[in-house]
Order: structure tokens, then C-alpha cells, then sequence
């Protein structure tokens, strides 16, 4: 917001980065003039909501655990050097002890070096599924529901649709369908992710298409696409932001049940699914360090990212703030 606009008496309320209006204009006073300047700078200030994030234990434990499996994994490999592209079958199923702090598998392979190459698929499929399908789902959801009428009731019916059919069964088809790759598996599940999105930020949409701050918007001239994307959009971030991690964490899972079902990445791509896959068949025969360790690092990923989706849910809902 520029600095002529924060100059403004009080009972000016911003409405636009580029043009003030009265608020009483457009019949707001009091809490409601407040209430359009915060929405108008876009919610919550900087400052205020890194106080708010640090006092949040959860939220705090839960980023220093993300950052933490995100380091191993991709610092992880600098440190500890381990073959994971040659099997060696004289070290098949060999126990924790020294040189191989958790063992090897079936293949010869350094569980250890083996669990950083799988967290760092996980991590970039995690991320690039949460981008994909919360960018498009929120315009798909912000136009649904700032245009409205039969358009509206169109884009929504068709997310209905692919709501109804159960996710693991589309994933499994896709993965039948066409040759399993990184590419295709986050294709997949971006194209089912974007659906939760897309109903959140209609529903956001419906209730600030009425707010003064777009009136104004409508009244200096400005397009629907240009309202939807710098004025709408903007103030739907706390719902975009909490939903992302969330849709990360869904990733991860899904990725890991796809490849343990035997229908993620073929080798040499290394996921956690996978290396549960193959340890379950072990076992019974004792090799617990085939499967415990990789189902712990799995369990505590996804923990991690949820206690930050709802750090930030409660962070940025100013209505929580402010009782």
C-alpha cells in the first residue's frame, strides 16, 4: 500500500494498493472500516504473525522436524556416502553394526543412505503435488465463486463428480494406465489434490465478493480476472497456505501407498513405500530393521507437516487471534 494512502485520517478506510475511498461511502464504520483496511492489506501484518507463529509449541516442533528430515535428506547424502544404484548380494539382510549404522536389505543396499534418496523423492513430490494442486485449485475455486450463476454451478458439479470416485482407485488406474514415473504419479495426484482447494476457496470467494474492498474494485473499472487475482485470491491465502501443507503431506502418503502396492517408480527411483514393500516380506524373519525405521521417519514426516498446517490455521484466522 502506498504511503499516501496510510496518511489518510481514520475514517478513510484503503480499499485498493492504488486508490482510497471514503468508508462511509460504502456504509462502513467503525469495526467494518477496520476490518476493510485489514482485509486490503492482505490480512495479517508480517510481524504479527511470526509473534503469533512462535508461540505456537506445535507449530514450532513441528517446523523444526520438517527442517530437519529435509536437511538428512538432502544434506544427509554430502555426509554419509552410501551405493544405492548396485546391489551387492554379499551384504543382503545384514544387521545394524559398524559401517551400517541401520542395517542393509534384501539387495545389499545401505538402509541408512537408502532412507535420505526416499525422503528426498517424497519431500519434491510432496511439494510440486501442494503447488500444482493448490494453484490451479484456487483459480478454479476463485472463479467458480466470484463469477457464480451457471458457471458456477457448472465448475462445481464437475468437481463433485471426480469428488465421488474414490482417489486410490483413480490413482491405481493412471498408474496402470500409463508407465509409472515421478512425472506421471504427480500429474496423478495433483489431478485429484486440486479438489479440496477448489471447494475452499469458492466458499472463501462467495463471502468477499460482497466486501467493500471489492465494490471498490468493481468501481474504479477493474476486470473480473484482475479482482479474482489481485484482490479475491490474496485474502484466501490462510485457507490456501493451511490447505498446501496439508495437500503435501496427502502426497506423501499416497505416494508411499502407491509404491507399496507396487505401483509407484520403478527402480532406481528409491521411495519409502517401496522400502516398506519389500521389508514386510522379512519380517517375520527378524529383520526388523528393514521396516521399523523407514515407517518411523514415514509416521513423523507427515506428523510434522500436519502440526504446521495447524499452526498456521490458527495463526492466520484473525477471528482465533483476536478471542
Amino acid at each position: 500500500m502506498s504511503d499516501r494512502a496510510e496518511e489518510m485520517p481514520p475514517q478513510v478506510a484503503v480499499l485498493d494498493a492504488e486508490s482510497a475511498f471514503p468508508a462511509r461511502a460504502l456504509g462502513a464504520r467503525g469495526d467494518e472500516t477496520d476490518e476493510v483496511l485489514e482485509l486490503a492489506r492482505g490480512g495479517l501484518r508480517q510481524d504479527t504473525f511470526l509473534r503469533s507463529f512462535r508461540h505456537n509449541v506445535l507449530g514450532m516442533v513441528g517446523l523444526g522436524i520438517l527442517v530437519a528430515i529435509v536437511l538428512f535428506s538432502f544434506v544427509g547424502p554430502l555426509l554419509y556416502h552410501s551405493d544405492q544404484l548396485h546391489a551387492n548380494i554379499s551384504l543382503t539382510n545384514l544387521g545394524p553394526g559398524k559401517g551400517r549404522p541401520l542395517g542393509t536389505d534384501a539387495n545389499g543396499f545401505d538402509i541408512l543412505g537408502r532412507l535420505m534418496v526416499g525422503g528426498q523423492v517424497s519431500v519434491e513430490v510432496g511439494l510440486a503435488v501442494a503447488v500444482m494442486a493448490t494453484t490451479f485449485g484456487a483459480l478454479w475455486g476463485g472463479l467458480s465463486g466470484f463469477t457464480g450463476g451457471v458457471l458456477d454451478a457448472v465448475l462445481m458439479r464437475i468437481v463433485d463428480v471426480f469428488i465421488s470416485v474414490p482417489a486410490i482407485f483413480v490413482l491405481i488406474f493412471l498408474a496402470t494406465a500409463f508407465r509409472p514415473s515421478l512425472v506421471v504419479i504427480m500429474l496423478a495426484l495433483a489431478f485429484l489434490a486440486w479438489l479440496t482447494p477448489a471447494r475452499l476457496v469458492r466458499g472463501e470467494t462467495l463471502s468477499l465478493r460482497t466486501r467493500e474492498f471489492v465494490d471498490a474494485a468493481r468501481i474504479v473499472g477493474r476486470p473480473r480476472r484482475g479482482i479474482v487475482v489481485r484482490h479475491i485470491l490474496p485474502n484466501t491465502f490462510g485457507t490456501i497456505a493451511v490447505n498446501a501443507t496439508f495437500q503435501m503431506a496427502d502426497a506423501i502418503i499416497n505416494l508411499a501407498a502407491l509404491s507399496f502396492l507396487g505401483f509407484g517408480p520403478p527402480p532406481p527411483v528409491v521411495t519409502w513405500g517401496g522400502m516398506l514393500s519389500q521389508g514386510t516380506t522379512y519380517l517375520l524373519d527378524g529383520y526388523w530393521w528393514e521396516v521399523y525405521p523407514v515407517l518411523l521417519l514415514l509416521t513423523i514426516t507427515v506428523l510434522s507437516i500436519n502440526f504446521l498446517g495447524d499452526a498456521l490455521a490458527e495463526t492466520l484466522d484473525a477471528r482465533l487471534r483476536s478471542k
